[in-house]
C-alpha cells in the first residue's frame, strides 16, 4: 500500500496536472544554488506607478554597496526598466561559452542586471506575455552569475502582475519593501498590493514613504506637496514596519539625470540623508527578521 502512495507522488493528478520537465528541474536546481549563495532577497514594489519606487531600488542598493555589503540589483521590469539609466549604466551584457550572463559592474561592491541591457536598441519595446516574462525573470535568477552576495535588490514592475508573482514563486523567502507616496490615490494602490503579498504569504519588510514634504532649495524648508504621513498611518494600520520617510529634493532628480544614485553624490541632501537612513533601517529589519513568516493582516 505504501508503495502505491509513494509512486502516486509523481503522478500528474497529484501535481497539479503538470509534470515537470527535465530543462525546468535543472533550472530549479540552478536557482536554488544561485539563491543559497545570497543572504538577504529584498523585493522593492508599490502598487502604483510614478511612485519613485525604482529610484528607491537603486539608492537602497547604492547605499548598501557603499557601506561595505556586497550587493546584487536586478531589475526585472521587462516593459520599462529605468534602472539602467538611473545608474548611468549602458551597453549589452556579457555571455561565456557556458551561456552564463555575467551582471555589469557598477563598482566594486555593485552589480547590476537589467531586460534593458539585453536590447540592441534600448527604445525597443518588449511585447512579451506573461508566460516569456515568467521565463526570463527566472533565467535571470538562474543563468546570472551573482556570485557570493549579502543583498540581492529585487525592483518590479507597479502593480500584482506576471512580474511580482514570478519573483515571489522564484524567491519565496524574498523581504517584501512597499513603496507609497503620501496621498490617497496611492495609498489605496497599496492597501491592493498589501493584500496581494498577504495572498501570496510573502514576507513584508515594511512600507517606506516617498515624496513626503518638499525640501526647498532656498530656505531648506518643508513644503507638505503631497501630504506628509499616509505611508506611516498605512503601516500602522496593517501592523507593519514603518521603514522611513524620503522626502521630494531636487537634488534627488539632478543625480537620476546624472544616471548617479543620489547617495553617492559628494554634496548634503535631505534625500540622500534619508536614504542612507533607509538603507540602515532595511538592513537591521532584515537581520532580524524571520523569513519563514509571513506578515499578515487580519
Amino acid at each position: 500500500m505504501s508503495e502505491k502512495n509513494d509512486s502516486c507522488k509523481t503522478c500528474p493528478s497529484q501535481t497539479g496536472g503538470k509534470k515537470k520537465s527535465p530543462v525546468m528541474s535543472i533550472q530549479d536546481e540552478m536557482i536554488n544554488s544561485t539563491l543559497g549563495r545570497i543572504k538577504y532577497k529584498i523585493f522593492v514594489m508599490s502598487g502604483k506607478g510614478g511612485v519613485g519606487k525604482s529610484s528607491i531600488a537603486v539608492n537602497l542598493a547604492a547605499a548598501l554597496a557603499a557601506g561595505g555589503k556586497r550587493v546584487g540589483l536586478l531589475d526585472v521590469d521587462i516593459h520599462g526598466p529605468s534602472v539602467p539609466h538611473l545608474m548611468g549604466l549602458k551597453g549589452l551584457l556579457d555571455v561565456d561559452r557556458k551561456k552564463i550572463v555575467k551582471p555589469k559592474k557598477y563598482n566594486d561592491n555593485l552589480y547590476v542586471v537589467s531586460m534593458e541591457s539585453l536590447l540592441q536598441d534600448p527604445d525597443q519595446a518588449v511585447l512579451w506575455k506573461g508566460p516569456m516574462k515568467t521565463s526570463a525573470i527566472r533565467q535571470f535568477v538562474s543563468d546570472v552569475d551573482w556570485g557570493e552576495l549579502d543583498y540581492l535588490i529585487i525592483d518590479s514592475p507597479p502593480g500584482t502582475g506576471d512580474e511580482p508573482m514570478t519573483v515571489l514563486k522564484t524567491i519565496p523567502e524574498a523581504l517584501c519593501v512597499v513603496v507609497t507616496t503620501p496621498q490617497e490615490i496611492s495609498l489605496a494602490d497599496v492597501r491592493k498590493a498589501i493584500n496581494f503579498l498577504q495572498y501570496a504569504k510573502a514576507n513584508i519588510l515594511g512600507i517606506v514613504e516617498n515624496m513626503s514634504g518638499l525640501i526647498c532649495p532656498h530656505c531648506q524648508g518643508e513644503v507638505s506637496l503631497f501630504k506628509k504621513g499616509g505611508g506611516r498611518e498605512l503601516a500602522e494600520k496593517y501592523g507593519l514596519t514603518f521603514l522611513g520617510a524620503i522626502p521630494l529634493d531636487p537634488a534627488s532628480v539632478v543625480a537620476g539625470d546624472l544616471g548617479k544614485p543620489v547617495v553617492l553624490i559628494d554634496d548634503p541632501s535631505p534625500a540622500k540623508e534619508a536614504l542612507i537612513k533607509l538603507a540602515k533601517t532595511v538592513e537591521e529589519a532584515a537581520m532580524n527578521s524571520l523569513e519563514a513568516v509571513a506578515s499578515v493582516h487580519k
